[in-house]
């Protein structure tokens, strides 16, 4: 059993990390065995976020007065929070894998730019496109039109090098 000074470091810490954060996970990962949640962890890392177990009473109280205290407050069993500073999207596309492969974990809620989602939301944020993905579209759009007026230059020039070399080839151009 934790001390209340410890209670009170982790609530403080808890505290500091949601008001940093703009999208958080929060889990349940009942039955969980020692290596699932080694898996998790590493798998949340490699998504660039953070994971931490709460305990409910302490969620809900580090998270009084934030956005996302809606998402914390009255929750039941064991609560997990996976959080992120960067990428909301890769954390998500992370934790649906592994909750697809692992169906002990499973989503309770989450906050995603200061915004309380639910599961459904959760899940639509994992089937989003990653950034990298986004970005590589978004090149490709604004480099289409470049792409396809040199290719017009290109065919003008082209066709008509092919109706000389026609012209020359049927003899149809007299010499003076």
């Amino acid at each position: 059993m934790k001390r209340k000074d410890d209670k009170k470091k982790d609530l403080e810490a808890l505290r500091k990390d949601l008001e940093r954060e703009p999208t958080l996970i929060i889990g349940s990962y009942e039955k969980m065995r020692v290596g699932q949640d080694f898996e998790l962890r590493k798998t949340v890392r490699n998504a660039g976020g953070h994971y931490k177990v709460v305990k409910n009473n302490i969620g809900a109280i580090a998270s009084e007065g934030l956005p996302s205290e809606a998402a914390l407050k009255n929750l039941k069993g064991m609560t997990s929070v996976a959080y992120t500073f960067d990428d909301p999207v890769a954390l998500a596309k992370a934790l649906a894998q592994y909750a697809k492969e692992n169906p002990v974990y499973s989503f309770k809620a989450g906050v995603v730019e200061g915004r309380v989602v639910n599961i459904a939301d959760l899940k639509a944020l994992a089937d989003m496109p990653s950034k990298e993905e986004l970005f590589s579209k978004l090149l490709y759009l604004i480099n289409a039109p470049a792409t396809m007026l040199a290719r017009t230059l290109n065919g003008v020039g082209r066709n008509l090098a092919v109706v000389v070399d026609q012209g020359v080839k049927e003899q149809k151009f007299k010499s003076a």
